[in-house]
């Protein structure tokens, strides 16, 4: 199917062509095309153009209006006030762009990028041996919205979860295994690892069994740790440890994996919960790169990027500097010879780069470390890894916060498991989906499974419809909420009108261009028509929360056509019927789509 081109995008080419036909001494203008609540668009560039080339902008705005005249497309087009010119479409053009963009059922008229590259995104990284909690939310869920958007758009996107799978910690743990066989065949035997490889190679866990699989890492860690703190020993026999995991010792390598793979039991059973897609070839953890860290720090200090300071392996800025004045170097390399976190993400930069073949890598990470990757984009680009043609960039998100305000935490103080959060959601989403079925038309699987999307639906939302770089409030109750900038109301919107569907008998949504269109109508229309705008410029700015917006304004319009056009009415004739269930079903298509770009679901019935 082929594409559909906006109305918007239509009159913004006619009037430059007009701009330039009626004023070739301006060159290429733009007219400043916008919305506007005097007619269906305003123009505004004229004004701009008047006093470049010292002339009347009425007169000017009056040359414009002949060159373009009114047509098929535009109805009326006047001058207004000093020189704007207000447009106004014909009910007809917008009937008919509505009815091209419904004849692609799969994409809804939306183009494909033209030059779609290859992004690389770096997103929900959680670590190994630790829960999840409410501070992983932002980057799964965002990650997530921006994968599906710039698939949409054509991109070839490479997943990359930089799970924490390395580390010091790792050597206190396989130790303390060790030296606990009682242990380890107690986590043998659990559910968890009997369920384990299947699901880490499925990309899928068990609820269950991924809370068993991280009670048995929690008990074990806090056991290790207890012995790491009291004994000095032990603590000395884990650091010898650490170093037989880095020198790839058989024994220490195979306990290494099995923490890893009961952890991914556990990340997939979250990630499941969550509603989200994760594939094990996807997780590709700080391990993953352990074998070019040594030729990383090489090609740095070869090339002069790097230097030696005291004997570590250091990057240095000269806007980077501590509260003292001196600079605040990127440490590649510790003077033990120890590689530390940049050694392992400019090792990724290299790999996604050069192996990948990606000209975009995107981090989705918490601005509290914007500074670290701040410097080593800037080696990347130093050591020519990054160019003009290949990008990094920092999807930096802020702070999920109580309603207080403050960062979110238990009554205890205590961080809030991921999980918690998400049970409560759709505790609280099920009661309300129980409460709206007064005619008892759902059972209770089916409440149970509306609540779960629902009430996913709605932590996902609120997340995603603010801005990634500003930290915003949890607050359940406004989440489920029925009113609203909130999911349950775009959710909503969407099952009225697939029971408007329903009910139309053997009424068929059907477009009519020859009909007029009520106010409602066309504001609704040509809502509708700017969908494919929105979710190209979403994409490219990486911003889902423009989406969200859009989805948003799209069922506030509905509700207003709802109220003020009846569509089913015995008095309508047949052809006004179906345009407006026209109306409706395209509607229903359009948020269907959205919501499905934002990771949400859209139940057919509430």
């Amino acid at each position: 199917m082929a594409s559909v081109t906006s109305l918007t995008a239509s009159v913004h080419q006619r009037l430059a062509d007009a701009l330039a036909a009626a004023l070739p001494e301006a060159g290429a203008a733009d007219p400043l095309l916008r919305r506007s609540d005097r007619a269906d668009y305003q123009a505004n560039g004229i004004l701009a153009l008047a006093k470049k080339l010292k002339g009347n902008p009425r007169e000017l705005a009056t040359k414009v209006v002949d060159a373009i005249g009114a047509d098929e497309v535009i109805q009326d087009i006047e001058v207004s006030g000093p020189g704007f010119l207000n447009l106004t479409l014909s009910d007809a053009a917008i009937t008919r762009n509505l009815a091209a963009r419904a004849a692609d059922p799969a994409r809804l008229g939306v183009p494909l990028a033209e030059a779609p590259g290859t992004t690389v995104i770096d997103y929900a990284q959680p670590n190994v041996a630790k829960e999840m909690h409410v501070g992983h939310l932002r980057s799964a869920v965002i990650g997530d919205a921006v994968v599906r958007m710039l698939e949409f758009t054509g991109e070839q996107v490479v997943r990359r979860h930089h799970i924490g799978d390395w580390g010091t910690q790792f050597g206190m743990l396989i130790q303390y295994l060790i030296e606990h066989p009682g242990e380890l065949a107690a986590t043998a035997e659990s559910a968890a690892v009997e369920a384990g490889q299947a699901s880490v190679e499925a990309g899928q866990a068990s609820v269950e069994a991924g809370e068993q699989a991280m009670s048995s890492l929690n008990r074990l860690y806090k056991a290790s740790r207890a012995l790491f703190d009291s004994d000095e020993e032990f603590k000395t026999r884990a650091r010898r440890r650490v170093v037989d995991l880095q020198a790839g010792d058989p024994e220490t390598l195979a306990m290494w994996q099995r923490f890893v793979d009961e952890s991914k039991v556990y990340f997939y059973s979250v990630f499941n919960k969550l509603d989200m897609e994760i594939h094990d070839a996807d997780v590709v953890g700080e391990s993953g790169y352990n074998a070019m860290l040594a030729e990383t720090c090489r090609l740095l200090e070869e090339s002069g990027v790097a230097v030696r300071s005291e004997g570590a392996l250091c990057v240095f800025f000269d806007d980077v500097k501590g509260p003292d004045g001196q600079p605040v170097p990127l440490i590649v390399q510790k003077s033990d010879g120890g590689f530390g976190y940049a050694a392992t993400d400019l090792s990724a930069i290299r790999d996604r780069v050069f192996q990948l073949k990606a000209d975009t890598l995107l981090y989705v990470v918490d601005a509290r470390q914007s500074l670290h990757f701040k410097m080593v984009f800037e080696t990347a680009r130093r050591a020519g890894w990054l160019s003009e043609d290949v990008k990094a960039v920092q999807l930096a998100f802020g702070t999920v916060l109580g309603k207080d305000g403050k960062p979110f935490k238990t009554r205890e103080g205590e961080t809030v498991r991921l999980v918690d959060l998400l049970d409560e959601a759709v505790e609280r989403a099920t009661a309300v989906v129980r409460e709206k079925d007064v005619k008892e038309q759902l059972t209770e699987e089916q409440i149970a499974e509306r609540g779960a999307e629902v009430g996913i639906g709605a932590v996902k939302y609120a997340d995603l419809s603010t801005s990634a770089a500003r930290d915003y409030k949890f607050d359940l109750d406004q989440m489920v909420s029925l009113n609203g900038d909130t999911s349950v109301y775009l959710q909503y919107a969407y099952a009225r009108i697939r029971s408007i569907l329903r009910r139309a008998g053997e009424a068929r949504p059907v477009a009519h261009p020859e009909l007029a269109l009520a106010p409602a109508e066309r504001a609704l229309g040509l809502h509708l028509d700017q969908f494919g705008e929105i979710a190209s410029d979403a994409a490219a700015e990486y911003a889902p929360h423009k989406l969200a917006a859009y989805l948003y304004q799209t069922a506030s319009l509905y509700t207003t056509f709802y109220d003020q056009c009846h569509v089913l009415s015995a008095d309508n004739p047949p052809e006004l019927v179906e345009n407006r269930l026209f109306l409706c079903d395209l509607t229903g298509r359009t948020l269907h789509q959205g919501m499905e770009l934002l990771g949400i679901r859209t139940p057919e019935q509430l």
